[in-house]
């Protein structure tokens, strides 16, 4: 596989727009944007396509075939399993992975509500053939976007809640050995909310002026080299014994990191659902599984 060079990729994104009259402008946003990721070849090319009107482009889906021979792509707005975010309401995105392993995430965004799209502090014009940022041009490209936010109070209570309440009821799913569900409510939930206090903890480490990154892209750059080994150690293999592991280190690891973001927030951490929910898991992992039967009866 010959992959085309940013240079070829980047000519050919420029050069479709100035053979098009529809095309009025061409932006960037996403990681190729962003001064603080290292570039590698594998990095996206997150491109923006303003046009006065989508339909034309619309009524002839294969005219993204220029860009090279398709892989695979994909048209949110044009799936219904699988709907776009409602923020990109009125735009439409061509996800085009090529065959020669570059990948091209175009969305078409009509000139009426490019104000919504230019607000991602990544988004950077690259050409501008209509003049539509000559009296008012974008601030230079910058993850500013990202940075991770300061909770309020609320929010971390809630997110203190929807961690014990969640592993609270995951206990009784451990006991029961049904490791599917388990590892879909750990993995979908109670990984969640520990992954969203990581990056309040990040955030109180250095001073919330940080991007965690998504899914935390980021967390072995800003987390302590232990407390990153710790996080890893969550990830378990497909076993009961890995899986009751992992739960605990993420207890272990949510308590930590929620008592020195309380700390440095100055925020209460309500002890008495971790001690309360912590001695129910303990307690339903030595349960026989006779437990059952004696229930019962009674």
């Amino acid at each position: 596989m010959h992959s085309r060079t940013e240079a070829q990729m980047m000519k050919l994104i420029l050069e479709v727009a100035e053979k098009d009259s529809r095309i009025l402008a061409v932006l960037q946003d996403g990681s190729r944007s962003n001064p603080n990721v290292t570039k590698d070849i594998f990095q996206d090319y997150d491109i923006i396509y303003v046009v006065e009107d989508l339909e034309p482009f619309l009524e002839n889906p294969d005219w993204v075939d220029v860009f090279g021979e398709l892989m695979i792509s994909q048209m949110p707005e044009d799936m219904e399993l699988y709907p776009p975010s409602p923020e990109l309401a009125g735009a439409f995105s061509y996800l085009l992975q090529l065959k020669d392993g570059n990948r091209i995430d175009l969305m078409m965004v009509p000139l009426k509500i490019l104000d919504h799209f230019t607000s991602d502090s990544l988004c950077k014009v690259i050409w501008d053939k209509g003049h539509l940022f000559r009296h008012q041009p974008l601030p230079p490209a910058s993850d500013a976007s990202y940075i991770v936010k300061k909770p309020s109070a609320r929010s971390f209570q809630d997110c203190c809640n929807e961690f014990w309440y969640t592993a609270a009821g995951l206990a009784k799913g451990l006991w029961r050995g049904e490791l599917i569900l388990v590892k879909e409510l750990f993995n979908q939930v109670i990984h969640g909310a520990l992954m969203q206090m990581m990056d309040w903890y990040i955030g109180c480490r250095h001073e919330f002026a940080v991007n965690p990154g998504k899914f935390g892209k980021f967390y072995q750059r800003y987390l302590e080299p232990e407390t990153y080994e710790r996080f890893l150690t969550t990830y378990s293999d497909a076993t009961m014994k890995s899986t009751w592991q992992a739960v605990y280190v993420s207890i272990e690891l949510f308590r930590d990191s929620a008592i020195y973001v309380s700390t440095q927030l100055g925020y209460t951490y309500n002890a008495a659902w971790d001690k309360n929910v912590t001695e129910y898991i303990l307690h339903v992992q030595q349960l026989p599984k006779s437990a059952e039967r004696i229930y019962t009866e009674i």
